[in-house]
């Protein structure tokens, strides 16, 4: 008979709020304002993934989750509020991680070409920071695929002193 994998902790308050790993969706998408814990919530359901050996896929394009790799150290914020939610066992620890690269030299490759990601980057429905990092995603792209990028309209040369 197989094992079960016991529920979980994802957060804790008057309550815990724990979830059962079979009961996971493959996809998720973690929405709110700012400061409202969106990346210490991703950052939970990846270490607690991990735990259990299920891998996770992280888009972090800010970066703020690049630190799960190493161990944490000690910090006063820290020893207060594992004291605060009454961990028990708490230990810093490291988690394996695989950095995706677009230029492939620090990381994993990213395997791309313009033709599949520029129909759907170019896409006029694709509005705000989305466009703004698509564009982005396409310069470097291009960058590193030695296609020139265009920008989408002329910059003004600065007018000539006489």
């Amino acid at each position: 008979m197989a094992t079960s994998i016991s529920p979980f902790t994802i957060a804790k308050g008057r309550t815990n709020i724990s979830l059962l790993p079979k009961m996971a969706n493959r996809h998720g998408l973690i929405a709110g304002a700012t400061g409202t814990g969106k990346t210490v919530s991703l950052r939970v359901l990846a270490e607690q993934f991990s735990h259990i050996g299920v891998p996770v896929f992280m888009a972090d394009v800010k970066g703020d989750l690049s630190g799960l790799l190493l161990p944490g150290g000690e910090n006063p914020k820290v020893v207060e509020r594992v004291k605060k939610l009454s961990l028990k066992d708490f230990s810093f620890q490291g988690y394996p991680v695989a950095y995706w690269d677009i230029f492939g030299e620090q990381g994993h490759p990213v395997r791309t070409t313009i033709s599949e990601m520029g129909p759907l980057l170019k896409d006029t429905k694709v509005t705000g920071t989305l466009k703004a990092g698509a564009k982005v995603t396409v310069k470097y792209v291009m960058k590193a695929t030695s296609v020139e990028a265009k920008e989408e309209a002329p910059k003004k040369e600065a007018p000539k002193k006489k």
